[in-house]
């Protein structure tokens, strides 16, 4: 089950997609996702579904490696689908002792679980084409115009690429520690919710004693090599637009367009 979370991870490809810059892929990925909550009409889903399949395409990332990400959250969307089709009023279909199975439940059920498929889908995208260093600099540019907020664009950006680079490299350190106390006869799946949360224990310590210590290695390493934050920092590659990039957003703003025109429309 760990190895199946995708989040975090990069795919390295020759791809459109890779080559994009950072920056147009951020924001095209708040669209995106403003773009899901936008529309609330099951038809036009169509809209979205072919959009991921073109993305998806020009990636060249195997859509079984992307849809193998959605394995971790099967069980959120098991329980989002069960909540409303079980709790949403309406046109009674069926009834199963207490529970009723409205229409309307069963509209909001599969609309709920698709929803958040295709959210998790369209996120995983920007970090399986976007290398770390490439995401740091598209979101530290982004929060540039902040700065006379008081906002630290460098340090904000460097910290969450790095907790998200932390993701799996936590996951595979998990994973290690698991199959170390197995082997030691560790159970970590049968009995109750109690015997299960205590024999989470032994996985808990080491876990958290190998996050603390590559920390420490990583703010070690950034001291040895005199990081001192973002001001007066240089960049070896400057970040341009293409006309790739161009083409790009002006097909984003057209999906985005069709999307409100959809969510208009209906």
């Amino acid at each position: 089950m760990l190895r199946d979370i995708t989040i975090g991870q990069y795919y390295p490809a020759n791809s459109i997609l890779h080559r994009l810059d950072p920056r147009f892929k951020i924001l095209a990925t708040f669209s995106y996702i403003i773009s899901l909550f936008i529309i609330d009409d099951i038809r036009a889903y169509t809209l979205i579904v072919a959009f991921l399949a073109l993305s998806i395409k020009l990636s060249k990332v195997p859509l079984k490696y992307i849809l193998r990400g959605l394995k971790p959250i099967f069980m959120i969307i098991l329980i989002t689908f069960g909540i409303n089709i079980f709790m949403t009023k309406g046109e009674v279909l069926c009834v199963l002792g207490p529970l009723q199975i409205t229409k309307e439940g069963v509209y909001m059920a599969i609309f709920m679980a698709l929803r958040l498929i295709f959210l998790i889908i369209g996120t995983s995208l920007l970090t399986l084409t976007t290398s770390p260093i490439q995401l740091t600099d598209g979101i530290e540019i982004l929060l540039n115009p902040f700065k006379r907020f008081g906002v630290p664009a460098h340090e904000l950006a460097m910290m969450m690429t790095i907790a998200l680079r932390f993701i799996p490299t936590l996951l595979e350190e998990t994973d290690k520690i698991m199959k170390a106390q197995m082997a030691r006869g560790a159970d970590f799946e049968s009995g109750n919710i109690t015997k299960r949360a205590k024999s989470l224990i032994p996985l808990l310590v080491p876990l958290f004693i190998s996050a603390f210590r590559r920390a420490d290695e990583l703010a070690m390493a950034m001291e040895a090599r005199c990081y001192r934050g973002g001001e007066n920092r240089t960049r070896m590659k400057q970040l341009k637009f293409y006309e790739r990039d161009l083409i790009a957003s002006i097909l984003m703003v057209l999906f985005v367009g069709l999307s409100i025109f959809i969510r208009i429309k209906f």
